[in-house]
């Protein structure tokens, strides 16, 4: 029972920072329906933004609870600058192009920003442990679990549900709806499709750079650590189906329990067991568990 309760507490951990950075990717996509591989970058970019800021804050003797007023603005100011420099610069040229060359695209901006990283913080680890020593451990089920790590399940419902409030509650969540269904006829009806796509995109790289910021403080914060995330995110939001921010939840919970399963069980097999759901899923299922439905035009 101890085993399992280690697997559950390990894989609902894992499963909510891979959600807060999916469901940037799967915003950005199920919007502008770009596949935005340069969401690591942003991921790395937060992560290394807040690991700095932190160790500077320690070493200026301010309290450790401030780390946690670094983690949220570094993820908003990595988020609206990177998100407005590449929507201005990169894809406002490029919407009217086919989706590989936005992609490859992406892909060019994501080896530029990782190279930045090397250019700019250099290649020796960054370790930002000072909000986890501020919050201590707890014990649950007989084993000792840091508290920072367990806030992250609150961290990922607020980003779920402010998701959700903000698409079925808001004006703007209708208008996103709107342009989702028919950019086109969106375009007509007075729509500023360019407006909400900055915004859109702006949004989806808060939540990426989030979900680096906050995980800083438990990892290593050394050159290429975002690879492997960004490769299972776009698991998360394959399985999820793309564009639909329930199926991102879903599928990082799939991810991250399968993955603390196979690490404690059969470790050789942790990114094999991910991908073959994925396969499985894709074959019974090719747009995904949660995929949007597509307007019918008439």
């Amino acid at each position: 029972m101890q085993l399992l309760f280690t697997i559950l507490l390990d894989g609902l951990v894992y499963a909510s920072y891979l959600f807060i950075v999916a469901a940037g990717l799967t915003i950005i996509f199920g919007v502008m329906k770009i596949l935005n591989v340069a969401h690591g970058g942003f991921y790395a970019w937060g992560a290394y933004t807040a690991a700095y800021f932190i160790g500077a804050a320690s070493e200026m003797g301010l309290p450790d609870w401030f780390a946690f007023l670094i983690i949220a603005g570094s993820a908003l100011a990595v988020g609206i600058v990177l998100g407005l420099l590449i929507e201005r610069i990169v894809l406002r040229r490029l919407y009217d192009h086919e989706e590989i060359l936005i992609v490859l695209a992406t892909f060019g901006v994501f080896l530029i920003l990782e190279d930045l990283i090397l250019l700019i913080f250099g290649v020796n680890p960054y370790f930002a442990y000072q909000p986890m020593v501020a919050l201590g451990s707890v014990e649950m089920g007989g084993i000792f679990r840091d508290v920072y790590s367990l806030t992250l399940f609150g961290v990922a419902l607020s980003v779920a549900a402010g998701s959700w409030w903000m698409l079925t509650r808001t004006r703007w969540g209708k208008l996103i709806t709107a342009v989702i269904h028919d950019r086109e006829m969106a375009l007509i009806v007075g729509i500023n499709v360019r407006r909400l796509f900055v915004v859109t995109f702006c949004a989806g790289a808060v939540l990426g750079a989030l979900g680096g910021a906050y995980i800083a403080p438990t990892v290593s914060v050394a050159p290429g650590f975002a690879v492997d995330v960004i490769v299972l995110s776009f698991a998360v939001v394959v399985i999820g189906g793309m564009g639909s921010i329930p199926g991102a939840l879903i599928g990082a919970l799939l991810v991250g329990l399968l993955r603390a399963l196979a690490v404690h069980k059969l470790p050789e097999l942790e990114l094999f067991v991910i991908f073959l759901v994925m396969s499985a899923v894709l074959i019974v299922r090719p747009e995904g568990l949660f995929a949007p439905a597509k307007a019918r035009k008439i």
